[in-house]
């Protein structure tokens, strides 16, 4: 399995976080939620991209609505990115 990599929530655009869960890697992403610090973690598994926070497990079917994801949930650092 490749390295996980650890990053801040507004660390990374969406694309460099996109590539490196499409390389295999998982990525971490340390967030603050109704005030407490937590991480979620992003994968793919080759067919389905997975979000996995605190209190869900969100699953996704394409690239697009995982964009989408990582945007809405402001763990990217340009919320403006084009889709």
């Amino acid at each position: 399995m490749a390295d996980t990599v650890r990053i801040s929530a507004g660390e990374l655009v969406a694309d460099a976080i996109l590539e490196a869960i499409e390389d295999g890697r998982r990525v971490v992403v340390t967030t603050t939620m109704l005030g407490e610090e937590h991480e979620v973690t992003l994968r793919y598994d080759g067919a389905v991209y997975y979000c996995d926070t605190p209190t869900r497990l969100h699953r996704h079917e394409s690239e697009r609505e995982m964009r989408r994801c990582i945007r809405k949930n402001g763990y990217v650092k340009d919320p403006a990115e084009q889709e």
